[in-house]
């Protein structure tokens, strides 16, 4: 069959997701059975893999599933915890006492605290995190669960410790002679090769990442505010650069001096000592103030389970609210160092299964080393830190559960329809699998303009697998032999790779599932999927053109008059808000928090 209608086939799967979930606005748990049934049929009819393969490509996928579910469970429950004692009362009034102004309270929770989290933990658990947090202090559940993806972009290259690079990438090139001797031709081995690329991507994601505060916030007031324009988000254009910088600068630096474990790590950490104490200040912060509209003009669709109304009134220490947080976070750290023992600990319960089926798919799950064990440990150490009685624990415990079971059936076949995709390359037709297919059509249509489409790959990957890691390698090694064959650096088109795996974080079926079941909102994916495609195709683009220019320079060509037209773009928003603030009546409504 021609690779042009092999490919064809090869999208039905993704168009699937995309019509049901997104255009037609499916619940994601109607269009991922359907989606699961779609990829199973073009599996056994059209690339004629075996039963045993799909199935235990689907069980494999179960797992996953069961485990993402296990880091859901843990992210609420911690949440919901902390809800019934009233130690989420005492956490609201410090993000108010820093600022009141919500888009001030998204930037530094999402953007600096989140990126935090992903680089301890990754795998979605900021967002898990993030939303149920931001819907307790106040902000729509779609909102929280929107800017909590966003943020699924610059440090996911870097989440837990390093996994998309020295892992992702890692084994995607590794046992390559090509590979090999291109790091022998810059005088370096193979882990220094590693390192060059993690440093290259760190500067890519430096420079478009910038924008993402913005973007959060821009997003964040035109979808929910109560005009529904630009122009609340363009007034914080220079407190969002600064944090932008805030976390970026150190982020790159850490990347191409330490390697690719902390980046994430020490950015947000970073960021977090520069920008919290600045906006105390009112360093760069606009002159209003800015929240949602009351809650009772909520549209409907903003809205989920988890609620911010029912808080419960405290007089919990900050430091105490905070301390589950505080130490999650840096249990997370010590357990996800290599240097350490605390990781192999909890792997030492491990549960697995070889050639599943009689297939070459193994299993292998640790579920004391998932995020989740850690964040239900920190939960019952909140019901004794907290003095609970059994009856507000076990209302949260009971709230918990039932989120967990509406989520379940979305995710129990969004995995393994993922699973059974990239496990396509075993049959009996000898075509590759789908995603190289996809891959390899773009591939032939691009040639040396291949920068530009480079990091959309990326995003693909993490879009179908639900990883950075698992899109890197899925694609590192295909990418580095499509640069050689067009005569581009290899190493470049492996970054932007990177990159685009990240960016596709933010969009991808299963990341979306989970933050929204931690907050609430069951049955609106493809809503949220339609939002976050806007910063994710922002991110790609920018990204290609940036890529493009590195290896053909500034000039008259592509890449340039992309970049050029991006930010500008950009620029033209900022001041188009910016005359709008001068030229409309500001409405100034009297912020209500607290209990």
């Amino acid at each position: 069959m021609a690779l042009g209608t092999l490919a064809l086939f090869a999208l039905v799967p993704i168009l699937t997701v995309l019509v049901f979930l997104v255009v037609l606005r499916w619940p994601a748990k109607y269009a991922m059975p359907l989606a699961f049934a779609v990829t199973v049929a073009m599996a056994l009819f059209v690339w004629d893999v075996p039963g045993n393969q799909i199935a235990a490509a689907s069980t494999k996928g179960v797992v996953t599933a069961l485990e993402v579910l296990f880091i859901v469970f843990g992210a609420v429950l911690m949440l919901n915890t902390l809800k019934e004692s009233g130690a989420i009362q005492t956490i609201r009034q410090g993000f108010i006492d820093i600022s009141p102004d919500r888009r001030i309270q998204a930037i530094i929770i999402c953007w600096l605290f989140g990126s935090f989290i992903e680089g301890a933990s990754g795998w979605g658990t900021p967002a898990a995190v993030l939303a149920p947090l931001l819907v307790a202090i106040g902000f729509p559940a779609m909102g929280a669960v929107m800017v909590a993806l966003i943020i699924q972009s610059t440090p996911v290259s870097y989440g837990a410790v390093g996994t998309p690079i020295l892992i992702g990438v890692s084994s995607g090139l590794t046992g390559s002679d090509a590979v090999n001797a291109e790091a022998s031709a810059l005088g370096v081995n193979f882990n220094e090769y590693i390192q060059m690329i993690g440093g290259q991507v760190a500067i890519f994601h430096g420079i478009v990442g910038l924008l993402i505060p913005l973007f959060m916030v821009m997003m964040l007031t035109f979808f929910f505010g109560e005009k529904k324009s630009l122009k609340a988000g363009a007034e914080v254009w220079k407190f969002a650069l600064f944090a932008g910088l805030a976390f970026t600068i150190p982020y790159a630096l850490v990347a191409n001096l330490l390697g690719p474990e902390f980046p994430s790590l020490f950015g947000g950490l970073i960021g977090l000592a520069i920008v919290v104490p600045a906006a105390k200040k009112g360093f760069l912060l606009p002159k209003t103030q800015w929240d949602f509209p009351p809650e009772s003009q909520w549209d409907p669709d903003w809205t989920g389970t988890l609620k911010a109304d029912s808080l419960k009134p405290a007089y919990i220490s900050p430091f105490k609210a905070w301390f589950p947080y505080i130490l999650m976070g840096l249990l997370l750290v010590l357990t996800r160092l290599g240097s350490l023992p605390f990781g192999n600990w909890l792997k030492t319960l491990e549960l697995s299964a070889a050639e599943v089926f009689g297939t070459q798919i193994s299993i292998v799950s640790t579920p004391l080393f998932l995020p989740g064990f850690i964040m239900i440990l920190m939960s019952i150490m909140g019901y004794f830190l907290y003095s609970m009685n059994k009856e507000t624990y076990g209302t949260a415990v009971k709230n918990t559960t039932v989120m967990i079971i509406s989520a379940a059936p979305a995710l129990l076949f969004a995995v393994p329809m993922v699973q059974v995709f990239i496990n396509s390359d075993v049959n009996t037709t000898g075509y590759m699998s789908m995603p190289l297919v996809l891959a390899e059509a773009v591939s032939a249509m691009m040639g040396e303009n291949w920068p530009l489409v480079a990091p959309a790959i990326g995003a693909l990957g993490a879009f179908v697998a639900g990883s950075n890691t698992i899109s890197n390698m899925m694609f590192s090694m295909f990418q580095f032999g499509t640069a050689e064959n067009v005569g581009l650096t290899p190493g470049i088109i492996v970054a932007l790779q990177a990159v685009g795996g990240a960016a596709g974080n933010m969009i991808c079926v299963h990341n979306v599932v989970a933050a929204s079941a931690t907050a609430g909102l069951i049955g609106k994916e493809g809503a949220l999927i339609r939002k976050t495609l806007i910063p994710t195709a922002y991110y790609v683009i920018f990204a290609g053109a940036i890529g493009y220019i590195a290896l053909n320079g500034l000039g008259f060509n592509i890449g340039t008059m992309i970049a050029a037209v991006v930010v500008l773009t950009v620029i033209s928003i900022i001041v188009k808000g910016l005359r709008e603030k001068d030229t409309a009546p500001v409405e100034v409504r009297q912020q209500k928090f607290g209990g």
